[in-house]
């Protein structure tokens, strides 16, 4: 295990240094390898970083940008990460973005898994930054503890990048990237903000099973940099 704390006053100051952080490393990728590539979570927490980044100097024309996980929701619902993503990453400077669906057309996110990872396929790997969160159940991504799916999410050996996912625990059928794709990353951050959170995740890094706490099956497996702030 591999976790590096970065901890900061205030949420402000954490999204002005991750801000900074992250366009370094887009911009290495971008010269070294010609384009670079960004997986983000929804959620709350990450909205004044999406913010941030958008008004940010960057040949974003050079960006691919995803998601970790999605609702299989139509765009424009409340609950859809892809339009949390257009309307607060992809705007600004940064609309010149390429952005890269997990959603299609299919019918349910079971029909719909060969297309994202077709559309995954297109994006250069490893991914330069991905940007994790977690709930207070200790799932990241849309790897839910105990659901049916989880230990298929975890399985590194599956050969996946996506699976599909029912949870028991939360609405609405979803796609996640698996373990070993989310793994499939030079820079793996876990954004969190709130005493609680930062307690759920050293009481799974201490004291759950991957399946159990699946967070802990990314801190098990890979360097991670915890960003943080009460």
């Amino acid at each position: 295990m591999a976790l590096t704390t970065l901890s900061f006053e205030t949420p402000d100051a954490l999204t002005d240094a991750f801000a900074q952080d992250l366009v370094s490393i887009l911009k290495t990728g971008i010269k070294t390898r010609g384009r670079a590539s960004l997986v983000v979570s929804g959620g709350r927490t990450p909205l004044a970083l999406f913010k941030q980044l958008s008004e940010t100097d960057l040949e974003w024309d050079k960006v691919d940008i995803t998601l970790a996980d999605e609702r299989w929701v139509e765009e424009g619902h409340e609950a859809s990460n892809t339009s949390l993503v257009k309307n607060n990453l992809i705007q600004n400077k940064a609309a010149a973005a390429r952005f890269i669906e997990l959603k299609s057309d299919a019918d349910d996110a079971n029909e719909g898994v060969n297309a994202a990872e077709s559309n995954l396929a297109s994006m250069s790997q490893p991914f330069d930054a991905l940007i994790l969160g977690m709930g207070e159940d200790g799932h990241t991504a849309s790897l839910f503890p105990c659901s049916e799916q989880v230990l298929d999410g975890l399985d590194m050996s599956s050969g996946r990048t996506c699976i599909a996912v029912q949870p028991t625990t939360a609405p609405h059928q979803r796609i996640s990237l698996t373990l070993p794709a989310l793994l499939n990353s030079r820079n793996i951050f876990l954004h969190l903000t709130g005493e609680k959170k930062k307690q759920v995740l050293l009481d799974a890094i201490e004291n759950a099973t991957e399946a159990q706490k699946p967070i802990t099956a990314v801190v098990n497996r890979a360097p991670v940099t915890l960003m943080w702030a009460p």
